[in-house]
């Protein structure tokens, strides 16, 4: 009897073991390209809450189901339960890696990381999923946002460098999107206005949940971080990848299309290391542009060339979204 149960448990211990290995572990983070179902389990596919990814969005990463991965385990803020699987055709991994890594991986991390993401967004693609946010309630086609990016936001990477200093009330008010009670941000009156043409979710307090979730960690002050995104912005918004969307209102473009924008605008190379995402808009399926995130590397400072800092980050190994409708201004 005794040594029946000896046996058994190690089995059992075993069988746990074995379990344990199935998943690698992994740090960084997750950048979802899509809006992708984020379920609970993989095989069953169950989701509580019918939750899915946000194109363009980061999330923790902690794991790979192998070691190479068809799913990523990610962490989900306000989820429950908030860790949840994803596929991996869902987004991309961004500064971060796994204690298991196939080669190739592993020599394109040798070469360099992003110490930066620059996210643009394209406001009409993003109000067609959002259109009860007070900013898209106020869409106008003469507006800055129908024809221009909007920022979204600089992050510094890896995206464990989350809310840096930041008190544990505030982390409380940000992660349920509490924003209206997150600490006003602080800036003068030119880049006030600025930041409000070129951000239009200022309206709903954006600039204060991107101050503390990532510009804590930017080691600069307010006014520093918010002047030195809206001088990468003016780059972008008088480049021919500004023109090729704005002529495109309405149209598909492809992913190639715009990446050999950013090579035609800032040097050849340029575009390897710009990811398109998009998503779906809910009311008749069209898949739309939503946003561009932009590897960057090197220091960001008032005469910093956007050029210099994409060509100092490395390649991103997928293009993301192959094609997608640039989105005209207004509910579709």
């Amino acid at each position: 009897m005794r040594t029946g149960l000896v046996w058994g448990l190690g089995i059992l211990a075993a069988s746990l073991a074995g379990a344990a290995r199935a998943d690698v572990k992994m740090s960084g983070s997750f950048v979802a390209d899509a809006s992708c179902p984020a379920t609970q389990a993989i095989k069953s596919g169950k989701n509580p809450g019918n939750l899915s990814t946000d194109a363009g969005k980061s999330y923790e990463l902690l794991a790979g189901n192998k070691d190479t991965p068809t799913h990523y385990l990610i962490l989900v803020p306000g989820a429950d339960p908030e860790r949840r699987w994803v596929k991996v055709s869902c987004g991309h991994v961004s500064g971060g890696s796994a204690s298991t890594m196939p080669v190739g991986q592993a020599k394109q991390a040798a070469s360099g990381k992003p110490e930066y993401i620059f996210a643009l967004s394209w406001q009409p693609a993003f109000c067609e999923t959002k259109p009860n946010k007070t900013e898209c309630r106020a869409q106008n086609a003469g507006d800055f946002d129908a024809t221009h990016f909007t920022l979204h936001g600089l992050w510094p990477q890896p995206n464990g460098n989350f809310y840096c200093q930041v008190s544990s009330s505030d982390k409380a008010n940000d992660n349920p999107g509490r924003w209206k009670d997150l600490p006003p941000v602080k800036l003068d009156d030119k880049t006030r206005a600025e930041l409000d043409q070129v951000m239009p979710g200022t309206a709903s307090d954006l600039e204060r949940h991107e101050w503390i979730k990532h510009g804590t960690c930017y080691g600069k002050s307010q006014q520093e971080y918010f002047s030195d995104a809206l001088n990468l912005m003016r780059a972008v918004n008088t480049s021919p990848v500004r023109d090729l969307f704005a002529k495109n209102i309405g149209q598909k473009l492809t992913a190639d299309q715009i990446r050999g924008a950013f090579d035609s605008a800032f040097g050849a190379g340029a575009g390897d290391r710009v990811r398109v995402s998009c998503v779906i808009d809910p009311s008749n399926g069209r898949r739309l542009i939503g946003e561009l995130t932009l590897g960057l590397a090197g220091p960001i400072g008032p005469d910093s060339s956007l050029k210099d800092l994409l060509m100092a980050s490395v390649p991103t190994n997928k293009a993301g979204c192959p094609t997608g409708t640039v989105d005209p201004i207004g509910f579709q």
